[in-house]
């Protein structure tokens, strides 16, 4: 099949979550199973270091309608990266600046109209460069797409028989805009009523997107679930429940040639299940980067994370005098929102010796983190799939997570009479229960035996991208059916 990629973010090229790694890593995967994929991306100002000195276009320029003047856009050609042609939306009034989505803590008051002007150039370049059998758009950035393709699209000869699959990576975001982007973005007023894309007096990109996509996917099966209940669809599980039986929960991937501990380049030792004495040098390296000394016998905690009321810390802050008393060792490495960077600063400065944490993202501190720490928290509130605690596992590193989402599909509770499972997991969101979770780990930690198995049972797990591009492409196929 033909796949046609949109999407706010990739890695190598621009990233600011887990969009990014699945948008890098799915694609691939596709083209080795012999399908022809491309990637479209905006050309950020960040971009532009990845791609060859001599800029070369695609197509040197679509022309772009919006009240009152035209815009005009640009496709460069990035060429073809491991069996994926790339290609990036080049508007420099738009996209030519520091941040992605917004700058210093604020979003641009124009990403209506820049990722409105990103989804219409995706599908004229295809009319150029050859129309696939499905759009597969990725959250409110890229939702615009299937909304344009049913609607100011819906007559055009060449694009009627394109299918659109949206994946929902994280229901919280979801894209909304004043009533008058309809006339920004030179839509029919008919589309702004509940059951399109009016959303509380708002103009719901998200919402759109579930309405006229011929598919929906979110990034697990049990994320699937939740989306559809008020606690976790954001508003949106009316139209998710509505849309039920095209909606399909398919668990993320991750790349084992990044994430492998065997072959890690960003290590002091490299280690396996066969030989897991790496792992020591792993630790000592950590500890020695976050300006800790400890003795071995004492656990040490990661966690690497934005820092965000979605991934529990106001839970780890009713618990954080108590997890003090305990032999611990904690390290922490995220940025996010003020009161969580000030929390973890000042359970540093209260417990120095023992408690590090440094307010950056740093990808090499990350797998440092995944290989060093003995546990790795994350106690999401919500967690659509999760990506970290996958990470843990390879790393021999014991998950603790809540029991949603992702992080309910991968981890699954050690049972130490029966030796199976590969972590610990807590259920309600309750601080008390998070912390008999991280007091089960620590139980383990201390019995060497359990420790070993637990840690063998967590570096078994296969959680690639092989099984997860195969379900992808049978979504491609059925979306396609549709628009026979």
């Amino acid at each position: 099949m033909q796949i046609v990629f949109a999407a706010s973010e990739a890695v190598p090229f621009a990233k600011t979550g887990g969009l990014a790694d699945v948008v890098g890593a799915l694609p691939r995967e596709l083209a080795r199973l012999g399908h022809e994929v491309s990637v479209f991306l905006p050309l950020y100002a960040g971009v532009r270091p990845h791609l060859d000195k001599e800029i070369k276009y695609a197509v040197r320029s679509i022309t772009i309608p919006f009240p009152h003047r035209n815009r005009f856009a640009g496709i460069v050609d990035g060429g073809v990266r491991e069996g994926v042609r790339h290609y990036f939306v080049d508007c420099p009034e738009f996209f030519d600046r520091e941040g992605l989505y917004g700058s210093d803590g604020d979003t641009y008051g124009d990403n209506a109209e820049r990722f409105g002007l990103y989804c219409r150039a995706v599908l004229e370049a295809t009319k150029t460069l050859g129309i696939p059998d499905v759009f597969h758009a990725h959250d409110w950035q890229a939702a615009l797409l299937p909304i344009l393709l049913r609607t100011a699209y819906s007559a055009d000869p060449q694009l009627k028989r394109a299918a659109s699959v949206l994946t929902i990576h994280n229901a919280a975001y979801q894209g909304w805009f004043p009533p008058a982007t309809i006339d920004q973005l030179l839509l029919p007023w008919e589309l702004f009523t509940f059951d399109k894309l009016e959303h509380y007096n708002t103009f719901n990109c998200l919402k759109g997107g579930i309405v006229y996509s011929d598919l929906i996917t979110t990034v697990s099966q049990t994320y699937a679930e939740e989306v559809q209940t008020p606690e976790f669809g954001n508003g949106l599980d009316g139209a998710l429940r509505q849309r039920s039986a095209d909606l399909r929960g398919i668990l993320n991937g991750v790349d084992y040639s990044e994430w492998d501990p065997a072959t890690d380049g960003n290590l002091a030792g490299h280690y396996s299940p066969l030989d897991l004495s790496g792992k020591r040098d792993c630790r000592k390296d950590l500890l020695h980067a976050f300006g800790l000394e400890v003795p071995d016998q004492t656990p040490v905690i990661g966690i690497c994370s934005r820092f965000a009321s979605q991934k529990g810390f106001d839970l780890l802050e009713q618990i954080a005098g108590r997890l003090a008393e305990r032999d611990v060792a904690l390290v922490a490495l995220g940025t996010g929102e003020p009161r969580y960077e000030k929390f973890f600063r000042d359970f540093a400065f209260a417990n120095a010796g023992r408690f590090s944490v440094q307010i950056r993202y740093d990808e090499a501190m990350a797998h440092k983190i995944q290989a060093g720490a003995d546990i790795f928290l994350m106690p999401s509130r919500f967690e659509p799939c999760g990506l970290n605690q996958i990470y843990a596992l390879k790393y021999g590193t014991i998950p603790v997570v809540r029991a949603t989402g992702g992080l309910d599909d991968t981890v699954k509770e050690w049972n130490p009479a029966e030796k199976s499972g590969t972590g610990f997991k807590f259920h309600a969101y309750e601080a008390q229960q998070l912390l008999d979770a991280i007091d089960r780990a620590l139980a383990v930690f201390y019995d060497k035996g359990q420790l070993k198995q637990l840690m063998e049972n967590g570096m078994a797990q296969n959680f690639s991208w092989e099984a997860p591009a195969r379900e992808y492409a049978a979504v491609y196929e059925e979306a396609a059916r549709k628009r026979d």
